[in-house]
């Protein structure tokens, strides 16, 4: 029998609309339709993305891949693109942020992500030390604005540092795969060569096209690069920057010195920068006085200038977050009293009900939140 894709798609929302009816969720009260489901197939979900993991890799030793086989719920990902993963460890659901490393035309429909373990946390060192095939876990719809123009020009600067090569290794493969007939040139920032996650698909894929270069900045002569990002670099391996499309993704010195170079040559319209840590967030002691209380738990705690977040967990509650840099919205929550400051860029919130991002909010003074 020969399956029709279209057909099972289509039918498969008739079925959703079913099951997402007033009734059904009356009929499945108070735990609703996805726990009933679940039980049947825990892949099956009314609204929810749900994935198993289908593969393991482990390509340098503080790192994991894993290969994501997500449920018909997914929407899929532009190239670049991040999502939100959620893993239940010990009874709690945490989630945490991914770039989706895979290309966005990946003809299987899994996807990837590469993890850099932190000793000290707890979902990367989880999916590190215990994911294997079968393991489930939730995403988000992919999310973010570090993807490829409609329109593509004829050479793209790629550079990264450290864990910051994941998305950009899904717009190398993207390119690859639409068989991109311009110049890509792909620098890459690490400590060590065998820090590498994608170094050996990377050698392999070189080409006259596509130029990998790598600069090992405790390692000299490593790579064909030497240190840490300055102009020369690009003037010897991308002399024309200029008129490249730039994409830059990894630690904020990284991406601190490639803006400013950008800037002073008044071509940062040509650049597109992605974070995995927060830019200036830090305490204030503008911000420091009074009490923070948190209202559900009835814990009240010095306001000490740093993020709710850090307080919260400084008085040692747990509220849930994913990317600590004001990104993915997981540790939303409602300030019920006081005035907040968003360490980012300073934007003071007063309004009562106000719903705040923890991990880039601090305090002003008496301030109460829901937690």
């Amino acid at each position: 029998m020969v399956r029709n894709p279209s057909f099972a798609r289509a039918g498969w929302r008739h079925v959703r609309r079913v099951l997402d009816s007033r009734v059904v969720s009356a009929l499945t009260v108070p735990h609703g339709v996805d726990r009933y489901l679940g039980l049947v197939n825990p892949m099956w979900s009314v609204r929810e993305v749900r994935a198993v993991v289908a593969g393991v890799a482990h390509h340098t030793a503080d790192s994991v891949t894993l290969t994501l086989r997500p449920n018909a719920n997914w929407r899929g990902a532009r190239a670049g693109q991040h999502v939100r993963l959620a893993v239940e460890i010990d009874g709690v659901r945490r989630t945490r942020c991914f770039s989706v490393a895979s290309s966005a035309d990946r003809a299987d429909g899994t996807i990837e992500i590469t993890a850099k373990v932190n000793p000290a946390g707890t979902v990367s060192r989880y999916l590190k030390e215990a994911a294997r095939p079968g393991l489930m876990v939730a995403l988000s719809q992919a999310e973010g604005e570090f993807v490829l123009p409609e329109v593509l020009p004829e050479h793209v600067l790629l550079i990264s540092g450290g864990s910051g090569i994941t998305p950009v290794m899904s717009l190398v493969r993207t390119l690859t795969d639409r068989c991109y007939p311009g110049r890509i040139t792909f620098l890459h920032y690490t400590r060590a060569a065998g820090d590498v996650v994608y170094r050996a698909e990377l050698a392999a894929a070189a080409s006259s096209r596509l130029d990998v270069v790598f600069s090992c900045t405790a390692e000299p002569g490593a790579g064909r690069l030497d240190g840490r990002f300055r102009r020369e670099h690009l003037l010897e391996v991308a002399p024309g920057y200029a008129d490249a499309m730039t994409y830059v993704c990894g630690p904020g010195p990284l991406l601190d010195a490639v803006r400013a170079m950008w800037v002073e040559e008044g071509i940062e319209d040509r650049l597109l920068a992605e974070r995995f840590t927060a830019a200036a967030i830090g305490a204030d002691v503008r911000d420091a006085g009074g009490e923070l209380r948190f209202t559900r738990s009835g814990i009240t705690t010095p306001n000490d200038g740093r993020t709710v977040l850090e307080q919260a967990e400084g008085a040692g509650l747990s509220p849930q977050f994913g990317c600590r840099m004001g990104v993915c919205h997981s540790c939303s929550s409602v300030k019920t009293s006081g005035s907040v400051r968003n360490v980012l860029d300073g934007a003071l919130t007063t309004e009562t009900g106000a719903w705040i991002q923890l991990c880039v909010t601090a305090p002003c003074g008496d301030v109460e939140v829901d937690i």
